[in-house]
């Protein structure tokens, strides 16, 4: 199964709006970590304004809006 991350920050409007299309999209396809880019300064200079972002395997799939073709096409292909 993926292991997908998304970078949010809380009260974020845009992390919310695309984890409300994700969770669907990943029901038994993937599981999904929610982390909080304020709680590391690493990620906090990685990320700053740009999230939501969404990476797997460490790559960046989307930012700020899902590309939900991007992310069925990584489905498709995965084993």
């Amino acid at each position: 199964m993926l292991e997908l991350a998304v970078f949010s920050r809380r009260g974020c409007h845009l992390c919310e709006l695309m984890l409300e299309e994700l969770v669907p999209l990943c029901r038994d396809r993937a599981t999904i970590s929610v982390l909080d880019v304020d709680s590391r300064e690493d990620w906090r200079q990685a990320y700053g304004s740009r999230v939501p972002v969404l990476c797997i395997a460490g790559q960046e799939v989307s930012v700020a809006r899902l590309d939900r073709g991007a992310l069925l096409a990584i489905f498709t292909a995965s084993p």
